[in-house]
């Protein structure tokens, strides 16, 4: 038996909503209660951010019932996710934590230990988030810790976000009933991993537990259904990719399952279960039409226009239509996602309704508060308030035709005319070099002719010690940065106190004993919005804050035009730092990819062109570091894995132009030269190949929060050029034990060999105080220096 149809349809909608608030007002309530604030100042900050987002949302015209999501996680979906299961690992337990309320001070205190850790124990690895910049906290799965729902808990946020929809001062009448909002059971358990005993098997063991996970869905559903809530949103955003450890018949097979026992229920909200990221294909849409579901969400920024035989199965099931993009700035073109409607109107044998493609986490909240931009380019951005309009007008478009849209359809062509006149989108001087570009400009010499080389010229020790590149951003630091961008620094004055802060971070690199260092980035706001800054083609804003994990909050910048550089952006800082010691001090620049991966970017032409002309403005940049003496230069590409494509077939093509940039980038060096990359929180297994292609003398990779899973994975690759697998966590205050970074670099030095390993912690210090950096280093140090005197001890004499 089904549960009764919903007392009300499905109204237009979207996803999510950016939650960190507009000044980042939880990253800051968070923060402030790391650094020993009360913990009740954070429960009033989020109570007073879900009493203002409910608001501004229903004030933004979500006024009817369940419209408006309510996403109770503070931190992280998934995590939110992993604590209202109950899922606790095991080394927490041990520690004294245990399965509590999330919104509850202990479960407060609980979510700030399983994303960072404690000083006894490690935190949830941490890893990208489908193909965006955002990345979530891997639920650990093991054999003997089981889920332990906490509905009262679920009910509890359920009832205080109803409340806080009743004290809304633009509500009229009747408060509209907010939506719950949890990560589906199936993509909770593909997007975890197996640990302890239960990877011992298999990894894909874990999702033998699927029916026992979607018991505790159901004991989550009821306490819902008690509470009053009319829907639910159950996101299965998995279904949009084949790219996962459990095979996609297993995933498709999980999805009928699940929703058929969940749709027996016969007390319980309707489902609402959005396939954001990618198609939902034929398969995903037959599962799901299989089942009682009663609303299905697609993705048609990304994703593919399904047939009318696919949508078949979907026969009286409310359909989603997401044609309000939820992971860029652009405003939608309304023309073209009216036209999908429309066609979806005629295939679909069911309720149509409109929601944003994704949740609008992604992407900033208001573009209206952008006063200082260019106002032609401002005219064509639309965050997450602009997106919530262009959801409704087009909801509009449903019930009141093509007239509805009469305005805004005038207003896109006029938009689209200025952009095709504005002068930086089109430069063909840009265009003509990168025309220009030969097979050979991607090219540099042997590695084995570079390696020797580089011995002659470095000098370095075995397992030469390093860091990533920035170290802390201190008050200091930032009050500099803001009293120059007042006025009340002068451009002499600013340059003064940087090189005072760049002086006193080379002296303790050197105090430390490290190697080759690096001039600490005093200068960089974001490694990112620096180069944006000083590149054509780009603007930065005010306001514009996402999420990127945590409370790490960046704001990207927006690629508009053709990029270029008009003059060195880099090498007098370099060369600065170099001026002040002996050793040798790393150029420090960011890749193509990255650039594009973590930038709002333009949506008329290729990725690749784009990337290469990224590319060509850091070759001149790497040119001059060299020029200038520079004899290490560092280009990261953390993001490299993350715009990988969701769908398997897809991928080849993105990796091939991908390496390519990064290689037009890098291949003007010289042999003696030696090229570094880093790359941080990804799956590398998957793009290990890609990863050597990048032919980089050195690459740095985060290992430790992954469980230095990557080494075998490089050793069994046969990996031959310089590799640094990160012994620390960075992202975690804990001070690492001087004997974990030795069992650390003796297994690097076993598995990879002695002449390639490199000493370093896993990114970069931006985010750490001076006191635990200080420690951590000087403990890599002491690491390192026994690690080489048990190396040497092995070496026979004479050689």
């Amino acid at each position: 038996m089904t549960t009764a149809p919903p007392t009300h349809a499905l109204p237009p909608t979207v996803l999510g909503y950016p939650r960190i608030g507009p000044d980042r007002e939880i990253k800051k309530a968070l923060e402030a209660h790391w650094g020993g604030g009360d913990v009740a100042a954070l429960i009033e900050a989020i109570t007073s951010h879900r009493r203002r987002t409910l608001d501004h949302l229903v004030g933004l015209g979500l006024e009817e019932e369940s419209a408006v999501p309510a996403d109770g996680a503070v931190i992280d979906q998934v995590l939110d996710a992993s604590v209202l299961l109950g899922l606790v690992p095991r080394r927490f337990r041990d520690a004294g934590f245990a399965a509590v309320a999330p919104d509850a001070p202990e479960g407060l205190t609980l979510i700030s230990a399983l994303a960072r850790g404690t000083s006894e124990v490690e935190p949830l690895e941490l890893t990208k988030w489908f193909d965006t910049n955002y990345h979530y906290y891997v639920p650990e799965i093991e054999a003997d810790v089981a889920f332990a729902p906490q509905a009262a808990a679920l009910t509890d946020r359920f009832r205080a976000f109803r409340e806080l929809a009743e004290q809304s001062d633009r509500t009229v009448g009747a408060a509209p009933l907010p939506r719950p909002t949890l990560l589906g059971p199936v993509s909770f358990l593909v997007l975890a991993k197996s640990v302890g005993a239960a990877a011992e098997t298999s990894q894909a063991a874990r999702f033998d537990r699927l029916e026992e996970l979607v018991g505790a869905y159901a004991a989550l559903l009821g306490a819902l259904h008690e509470a009053g809530a009319a829907w639910i949103q159950l996101e299965e955003p998995v279904l949009s990719s084949d790219g996962w450890d459990i095979p996609r018949e297993q995933v498709i097979a999980g999805i009928s399952s699940a929703y058929e026992q969940l749709g027996r229920l016969t007390e319980r909200p309707a489902l609402f279960v959005p396939v954001s990221y990618g198609t939902a294909d034929d398969d995903a849409l037959a599962a799901l039409g299989g089942t009682a579901v009663e609303a299905v969400g697609i993705d048609l920024e990304r994703g593919a226009l399904p047939s009318a035989e696919a949508l078949r199965p979907l026969a009286g099931t409310t359909l989603a239509a997401g044609v309000v993009g939820g992971l860029n700035v652009w405003r939608t073109d309304v023309s073209r996602a009216a036209a999908l409607l429309d066609t979806l109107g005629e295939r679909h044998q069911g309720p149509l309704t409109v929601s944003s493609s994704t949740s609008l986490q992604h992407v900033p909240h208001d573009a209206a508060r952008e006063t200082q931009l260019d106002p032609q380019v401002a005219g064509w951005l639309a965050f997450a308030d602009q997106k919530v309009g262009e959801v409704l007008a087009l909801a509009g478009h449903l019930t009141g035709g093509a007239d509805a849209l009469e305005g805004l359809r005038a207003d896109d062509a006029a938009r689209r005319r200025l952009q095709e006149q504005h002068p930086q989108v089109r430069v063909e001087s840009v265009r003509s070099r990168l025309t220009a570009v030969e097979p050979q400009d991607r090219r540099r010499a042997e590695a084995e002719h570079r390696r020797a080389a580089q011995e002659t010229g470095l000098g370095l020790p075995p397992l030469p010690t390093t860091t990533i590149g920035s170290f802390p951003q201190t008050g200091e630091i930032r009050r500099i940065r803001a009293a120059h961008r007042r006025g009340s620094l002068d451009q002499q004055g600013y340059e003064e106190a940087i090189r005072e802060q760049i002086a006193d971070c080379v002296r303790r690199q050197e105090d430390l004993g490290l190697d080759v260092l690096v001039h600490g980035e005093a200068e960089r706001n974001d490694m990112v919005q620096y180069f944006a800054e000083n590149l054509e083609g780009f603007i930065t804003t005010t306001h514009g804050w996402v999420q990127s994990y945590g409370s790490r909050c960046l704001r990207p910048p927006i690629l508009f035009g053709d990029v270029h550089r008009p003059a060195p952006i880099t090498v007098d800082w370099i060369r600065y730092a170099a001026s002040l010691t002996k050793k040798p001090v790393k150029g420090m620049l960011t890749g193509p990819v990255t650039i594009l991966a973590w930038s709002f970017v333009r949506d008329d032409q290729p990725l690749a062109d784009t990337a290469d002309q990224i590319a060509l403005a850091l070759r001149d940049e790497v040119q001059d570091l060299q020029a200038a003496g520079v004899k290490i230069i560092q280009v990261d590409e953390p993001a490299l894995r993350e715009l990988l494509p969701l769908q398997v077939a897809e991928r080849p093509d993105y990796l091939r132009w991908s390496v390519d940039s990064f290689r037009l980038s890098t291949s003007g060096a010289n042999a003696a030269t030696q090229l570094h990359t880093h790359l941080c929180y990804s799956e590398f297994e998957t793009v290990i190949d890609a990863i050597d292609a990048l032919d980089a003398d050195v690459t740095t990779l985060e290992a430790s929060r992954s469980g230095f899973e990557v080494v075998s994975a490089l050793s069994e690759h046969g990996f031959s050029r310089g590799i640094g697998p990160g012994v620390w966590d960075i992202h975690s205050p804990r001070v690492p034990g001087v004997d974990e970074l030795i069992e650390r670099l003796r297994l690097a030095a076993e598995v990879l060999g002695t002449q390639r390993v490199w000493s370093n912690p896993d990114c970069g210090l931006k985010t750490r105080g001076w006191k635990e950096t200080e420690a951590s280093l000087r403990h890599l140090v002491n690491a390192t220096a026994v690690v080489r005197a048990e190396l040497a001890a092995k070496v026979p004499a004479g050689v």
